[in-house]
């Protein structure tokens, strides 16, 4: 008598399997067919209490904020003309990421905010950051401008000083901040990845 009613159960739970299955077949959501959503590739900061929003002027001589925007993924990256190799590394891995997105490209907005406003005028950024590509936007400010900038978010650098007065060096914060089309910020990307994570996560953003 046990036996048959062990076999009973165990027929049943084989039906109620073989059920759930024919719903998956059918395309009905079960708890077993649901995938998760796509993560990003780069650190996911959603939520984050600083980088909130800048004041700065661009190469072109108007205000900008970040609202000005608006409607755009924006890629922040803070560095200086004269760095000898991350900031045209970093430079040269968006414009390729710019080139790979294609027709998505027009709703991405390359930041480059200076942080060496002593030597870096608007005339020298006009002319070196449009030459990775010609969407790409240089921001800058006065001292006081360029320290609470980089205050809010959180963005170190440093004038490590040279054999003369110009011939200064900065240390600095090599990584960018992304915020999504809504004003949001999201990834923090972390230099010398490529552009493949960049590429994927603003795909995401865009979707």
């Amino acid at each position: 008598m046990k036996k048959t009613v062990l076999a009973g159960v165990a027929c049943i739970a084989l039906t109620a399997l073989l059920a759930l299955g024919g719903c998956d077949r059918l395309g009905i959501s079960t708890p077993w067919s649901a995938k998760p959503a796509e993560a990003f590739m780069n650190t996911d900061v959603t939520g984050l209490e600083y980088a909130r929003d800048f004041a700065l002027t661009d190469h072109n001589g108007k205000p900008r904020t970040l609202a000005d925007f608006k409607g755009k993924a924006v890629v922040v990256f803070f560095g200086y003309t004269q760095c000898p190799d991350v900031c045209p590394t970093t430079m040269m891995e968006l414009a390729g990421v710019m080139k790979d997105l294609g027709p998505l490209a027009d709703r991405v907005q390359v930041l480059f905010v200076t942080i060496d406003p002593a030597r870096d005028t608007q005339a020298l950024l006009a002319q070196y950051v449009p030459a990775f590509d010609p969407r790409f936007l240089g921001l800058y400010g006065d001292a006081a401008a360029t320290g609470k900038v980089a205050k809010e978010f959180k963005v170190f650098y440093q004038k490590v000083p040279g054999k003369t007065a110009g011939s200064y060096t900065m240390d600095h914060t090599a990584g960018s901040y992304v915020f999504d089309p809504q004003g949001h910020i999201r990834l923090f990307v972390r230099n010398g990845q490529g552009t493949e994570p960049l590429l994927h996560d603003l795909k995401l953003l865009l979707s």
